[in-house]
């Protein structure tokens, strides 16, 4: 999507591939801010932590499958039709991902201000 150069970050672990002078550069050339989090630091992936923690015990722990491609077939439908369409989330304001990229998109967010306007 469009990004807003005064505003987008890219945060990554300090893998190779982020912590590359070329892929260093390429943000830098798209007015991309860098951010690396710092090793053994489990905050910085906190928000992602928490999908983990949800998709755990909304959907993993509630059923099992027999192959590979059951759980992934489950996972697909778990994320794309429940997930984002409709499962609202109260650091998004209160709406579902799918909505708030909807509301984003058509610039019906606020700019800054709470946690669910920033990006």
């Amino acid at each position: 999507r469009d990004h807003r150069p005064e505003v987008t970050v890219h945060h990554s672990d300090r893998g190779s591939n982020y912590t590359s002078l070329r892929f260093s550069k390429t943000l830098e050339a798209q007015g991309i801010r860098q951010s690396l989090g710092s090793v053994g630091d489990s905050y910085d992936n906190a928000m992602m932590e928490s999908f983990w923690s949800t998709l755990k015990v909304e959907l993993i722990e509630r059923d099992t499958w027999h192959t590979i491609e059951q759980l992934e077939n489950r996972l697909f439908l778990y994320i794309d039709t429940w997930y984002n369409p409709k499962r609202i989330q109260k650091r998004l304001a209160y709406h579902s991902p799918l909505e708030y990229e909807q509301l984003w998109a058509a610039g019906q967010l606020p700019a800054t201000g709470s946690d669910a306007g920033d990006r």
